[in-house]
């Protein structure tokens, strides 16, 4: 594909990982964006921030934990992965807590990097 059919899309993830499927479709959506060799950037801001969090057990809501599929994305060539400070923050939670390496910027910062993008989808 040449350099001027490839945009950027980036994914901004703002629901918790269960009780609604916001979070697994955005998944699989970018995972397909992935494979028509697109620019994909993930967000994760205010309650997306628990979809990368370490030790998910969803046995009790019998959901299947599709967390470690995160840890895969690199196979995809989906490397960048952002999460707000702020969000981070506001649920009591630091980068050590999440299952995988991200960028975290402040809200001024991931304002910016959005502005640069050509496509924002948000879940």
């Amino acid at each position: 594909m040449s350099e001027d059919n490839i945009k950027k899309f980036m994914f901004v993830n703002r629901k918790a990982p269960y009780g609604t499927v916001y979070a697994l479709e955005a998944l699989e959506v970018v995972l397909i964006t992935a494979a028509f060799d697109q620019d994909v950037s993930l967000v994760f801001v205010d309650d997306g921030v628990y979809q990368l969090r370490k030790g998910q057990q969803t046995k009790g809501i019998e959901t299947k934990n599709f967390s470690p599929t995160f840890r895969a994305l690199e196979g995809y060539d989906i490397e960048k992965l952002y999460v707000e400070k702020e969000s981070l923050q506001r649920r009591g939670l630091t980068e050590e807590d999440l299952l995988v390496e991200v960028t975290v910027l402040d809200s001024a910062a991931m304002g910016a990097l959005m502005d640069e993008q050509d496509v924002i989808l948000s879940f």
